[in-house]
């Protein structure tokens, strides 16, 4: 007769659960520093809340090391990632299934609201501004993936930008899936839009980053980066995940700015375009 493996006990959180930022990793260096200055801002918008840092590769702290040195046994996970994929859905709560520690995985961080606030303010940061009725258009550039339902989360953050900005925006990839950035440029320029631009859909700087800006006939946004915007939406993600956890204590949020409640499709004065 087989044993049976008895469930694993639920946590009796004896202190507030750690939030661990799990970035996948780059051979950029300034991949490093782009995520931990993003940790320092989640850090000082929730003070109450210990804030880890670990990534899947490339890069330490590892999270299998960062799970295994929390100081409390009790962790959520919150991926660095705007769309659902292998990392999410495989990666991570395989690693994290390994540690000791009880945790719990977050969604991306995509699609949101906030994120399609930080991708406009990096357009206006890059000299975003929509000129002659009909001239300008954005390709939303992503990593990509093989997993449909990361193409659809792409989709439908380009579909919130669009509604944004009033233009259209064309998702499009470094890798793994297509339309590819040129090929959407080229799309964008035989409708007849001269006015193009780059809206880089990544977390930090790195390779497909700096590819798919090399690109831009027009402009190019940075990274998303360390925006007050994605620490916003991280701890939003971090709150969500909580409240679907039993017994998990709510850390409260002094000083902590609250998600966007409003989707950029109900603006004043926004026409949603065709994405």
């Amino acid at each position: 007769m087989t044993a049976s493996i008895p469930p694993r006990e639920e946590p009796t959180f004896g202190s507030t659960p750690a939030l661990v930022l799990v970035a996948h990793g780059s051979r950029d260096p300034r991949a490093l520093d782009t995520v931990r200055a993003l940790q320092s801002r989640v850090r000082a918008l929730r003070p109450d809340v210990p804030v880890h840092l670990g990534h899947i590769e490339l890069n330490e702290p590892r999270l299998p090391d960062t799970l295994t040195q929390l100081p409390t046994p009790e962790a959520v996970l919150v991926p660095l990632l705007l769309t659902r994929g292998y990392h999410v859905k495989r990666d991570i709560p395989e690693l994290a299934a390994n540690a000791q520690a009880h945790t719990r995985v977050a969604p991306p961080l995509g699609p949101h609201p906030l994120l399609v606030e930080t991708l406009y303010d990096r357009l206006v940061e890059a000299g975003w501004h929509t000129g002659p009725r009909g001239a300008s258009a954005v390709v939303l550039a992503a990593a990509g993936s093989r997993d449909p339902e990361s193409k659809l989360d792409t989709l439908r953050t380009a579909h919130l930008l669009a509604a944004r900005l009033g233009v259209p925006v064309i998702p499009a990839y470094a890798s793994a899936a297509t339309p590819t950035v040129p090929e959407a440029i080229h799309t964008l320029t035989a409708q007849g839009h001269h006015r193009v631009a780059i809206a880089s859909c990544f977390t930090a700087p790195g390779r497909f980053a700096t590819q798919c800006a090399e690109t831009a006939p027009w402009i190019a946004s940075a990274p998303l980066g360390a925006h007050p915007g994605m620490a916003r939406l991280i701890l939003h993600r971090y709150d969500q995940t909580l409240g679907t956890w039993p017994g998990a204590p709510h850390p409260g949020a002094r000083g902590t700015a609250r998600p966007a409640t409003t989707s950029p499709q109900t603006q004043p004065n926004r026409t949603p375009a065709n994405a």
